[in-house]
């Protein structure tokens, strides 16, 4: 029987395609010598290979070395390999030239669905939501006949509340996994590679937070439906000082280990919702991350070419400071910035939302290097592959591809932070104010931003409003100015 080489983020029963197939798993240490990954994301993912190995038992065949070539010459059997999950990789394996290399798995649309979908597209754009509503009607998901459940496609207009004014959610915390030897070999490694200059680290070592076996995987995808899916929806976009987690279900590290096939997951989402047990608005919303945009992130990044990575449209040339690329929160004053920061620096993770429009919106307001910034969030997310960064980061975060995924900047001042958090009523800076000693970075950035791409986004007609408004700034000189005086310093 071909054996099957696995890579560490295809650790589910899926891939194989029988119980018994003999298994081949590469720990390349130089991956993690290459580049400065984050500390839980290398624990997290060593953790999950090994914690792998030794469920398989003798039928894996696991090596530590340098690289993975290595190995591979010195392998004599035939060996097949799941479609990787990265450009490079997906050379080298073609480059070997004597791996078979079989369909992806661990997502729920195919490469042939996907280009179906396409072609039914024409010359239109291919939005998200519009393949989300394929998709729910090729697997028949929260569809009562040919409608939607509950007659419409997105309840996302209903799960933009603001956050409560207790200082948590007030959902139970998520179930956390407990450490073993295993995870204890993984951290004593790690100090020492560290120690003998082998690899060089990001952020602070902790306790690991997220599911790291196929138990624990189901486990914490059980605890989420039972205890947090309910609380889920609502406030999904808020974000509470004192409660880093709120109701998210913290499952994209384990999906994109391929630890939980998003079938399944969507599949017990959507029971929840029939059994009366979660309401729709929350079901709704989690089943369109999983199976809408994270679907069509992972599609895009193989439709789009490969130079998708390198665009940059708004022209942002400026380095990323050292205080932010070293996870550098007390440098930091501005409160939901510092924040942020403090949450990937001591776990590898903060939701989407300080993700997309703290964390990256000041990073476009500023004129990052979007190749940077995506280089960033790959090595400092536990979640974070290419395949998720490119297109979220290239497109979505930093408007680099200039509209081809979202239709205008995810651009936005103190007021948007104010009104989605908790941040503002103890930060020095002041929401409202654009100028002064007291003004809130996020607020001059925006203003900034617009009139620096002002000719850039002139044609965009989602900006013309925003663009107007630079016209009614009577300090916009003052503005700029200080603006230009911050420079790369922290705010």
């Amino acid at each position: 029987m071909t054996t099957r080489w696995l890579f560490g983020d295809q650790l589910g029963p899926h891939f194989l395609d029988r119980t018994d197939q003999p298994v081949l798993m590469v720990e390349a240490r130089g991956v993690f010598a290459r580049r400065r990954f984050h500390r839980a994301k290398a624990q997290l993912v060593l953790s999950a290979m090994r914690h792998r190995a030794a469920e398989l038992g003798d039928q894996c065949t696991y090596v530590r070395a340098d690289t993975y070539a290595e190995v591979l010459e010195g392998f004599d059997e035939p060996l097949s390999v799941c479609h990787p999950t990265s450009h490079a990789a997906l050379r080298f394996v073609h480059g070997r030239g004597d791996v078979e290399v079989v369909p992806a798995r661990g997502f729920a649309t195919s490469t042939d669905d996907f280009d179906r979908w396409v072609r039914s597209r024409g010359r239109g754009r291919l939005l998200m939501g519009d393949f989300y509503r394929d998709t729910r009607r090729r697997l028949g998901i929260l569809m009562d006949g040919e409608e939607p459940a509950g007659g419409k496609w997105s309840y996302d207009a209903d799960n933009q509340k603001p956050p409560p004014r207790s200082a948590t959610l007030g959902v139970p915390e998520p179930n956390w996994p407990v450490e073993d030897e295993i995870d204890a070999e993984v951290r004593h490694d790690l100090d020492r590679w560290e120690r003998e200059g082998r690899v060089t680290l990001l952020g602070s070592d902790g306790p690991r937070r997220f599911a790291a076996t196929r138990g624990e995987s189901l486990a914490s995808l059980a605890d989420f439906i039972t205890h947090r899916l309910t609380g889920f929806g609502p406030h999904e976009d808020a974000m509470l000082s004192a409660d880093p987690w709120m109701a998210h279900s913290l499952l994209s590290a384990p999906l994109n280990l391929g630890l939980l096939d998003p079938i399944e997951v969507i599949a017990t989402a959507e029971d929840a919702y029939r059994n009366g047990l979660a309401p729709l608005g929350s079901v709704e919303g989690f089943i369109r991350q999983v199976i809408g945009w994270r679907e069509f992130v992972w599609h895009l990044y193989w439709h789009l070419p490969t130079s998708y990575r390198t665009r940059n449209e708004l022209q942002a040339r400026n380095p990323v400071p050292g205080w932010f690329a070293d996870l550098d929160a007390e440098s930091v004053d501005a409160a939901c910035l510092s924040d942020a920061l403090v949450g990937v620096r001591d776990r590898g993770w903060v939701h989407h939302i300080p993700r997309l429009m703290v964390l990256g919106n000041y990073a476009m307001q500023h004129g990052w290097d979007p190749a940077e910034v995506t280089d960033w969030f790959h090595r400092a997310f536990v979640d974070g592959y290419d395949w998720v960064m490119v297109p979220n980061v290239i497109g979505m975060s930093q408007f680099a591809d200039g509209g081809v995924m979202a239709t205008k900047p995810y651009v936005a001042g103190g007021a948007y932070i104010n009104r989605m958090s908790d941040y503002c009523s103890s930060c020095v800076y002041d929401p409202r104010k654009r100028v002064g000693q007291d003004a809130c970075p996020f607020t001059a950035g925006y203003w900034a931003f617009l009139h620096r791409n002002r000719e850039r986004l002139a044609t965009n007609p989602r900006m013309g409003q925003a663009l107007s408004g630079l016209d009614r700034l009577s300090d916009l000189d003052a503005l700029i100015k200080q603006e230009a005086a911050r420079g790369p310093t922290a705010p």
